[in-house]
């Protein structure tokens, strides 16, 4: 019985074919990898993360500590990209300087002198007190990122109102309501004089003008009875039919006014 031989994942694949192993001429650039660092902006930056990582008072900052874990992030950086490490190599420097000055000898109470560390605390603060403030002024609402301005130009136009047709059935329903205000006048004429419909449009023309509105209403005289106003409502329909009448009405169901042809 065979034993089945190890087979070994591919460490690439390239255009199809795997490779199990690197080539030997294989030349990778010192360059081909680099990784960029940008959670910390700055080396002040930095120590006052690790001082607040450990919960420390930045007013005693515990400087040996500090500078160890400061060093190990400058051997970090200087390994991933060495051009980012010129800036931190010079606060590290600083740190061991202030960590030398504090292994020296305290001085008497008659040679008082300053906390080797009042220089870095008094730059920390102040560089926490413009960092809040620039979080602050980020986190704001800002044109362009949260806030969008929408301009938009009005369109200019005029939009003409039509006059409602008047129909005939508005017409009759209108003289309806003049027949009505006609029977309650009642005449005790026997006899009725003749009424002439051609008579009665001079009437109406001479009444009104092309200028001036009147309502349908008032070409009526209801005293005259039912014979008088079927002469005068006669009489608008032959103007209207050799267009010397304009009848208008400003919307549905509202009173219906008349003029004279320009």
């Amino acid at each position: 019985m065979e034993t089945p031989t190890a087979t070994h994942s591919p460490v690439a694949v390239v255009q199809g074919e795997p490779f199990i192993e690197l080539p030997h001429d294989l030349y990778i650039p010192p360059d081909a990898l680099e990784v960029f660092l940008e959670t910390f902006e700055g080396p002040l930056d930095l120590l006052l993360y690790l001082i607040r990582k450990q919960n420390l008072d930045i007013l005693d900052i515990p400087i040996a500590e500090v500078t160890r874990q400061y060093m190990s992030y400058i051997e970090l950086m200087q390994m991933a990209r060495l051009e980012l490490a010129s800036e931190y190599l010079l606060m590290a420097a600083m740190l061991a300087e202030i960590k030398s000055r504090m292994l020296l000898p305290r001085p008497t109470e008659e040679e008082d002198e300053e906390d080797p560390r009042a220089e870095l605390v008094r730059r920390l603060q102040e560089y926490e007190r413009y960092r809040k403030a620039a979080d602050e002024l980020d986190q704001r609402p800002r044109v362009g990122r949260e806030i969008h301005v929408a301009l938009v130009a009005p369109v200019a136009k005029t939009l003409a109102r039509p006059q409602p047709h008047v129909a005939l059935p508005e017409l009759l329903d209108a003289f309806r309501r003049v027949l009505e205000r006609a029977q309650l006048y009642r005449h005790h004429h026997v006899l009725r004089e003749r009424l002439s419909v051609r008579e009665r449009m001079t009437h109406i023309l001479a009444r009104i003008n092309s200028e001036k509105f009147v309502r349908f209403e008032e070409l009526f005289n209801p005293q005259e009875g039912r014979f008088g106003v079927v002469v005068t409502f006669i009489a608008v329909l032959e103007l209207l039919k050799e267009a010397l009448l304009v009848v208008v009405q400003q919307e549905p169901f509202a009173p219906i006014h008349v003029k004279a042809a320009a």
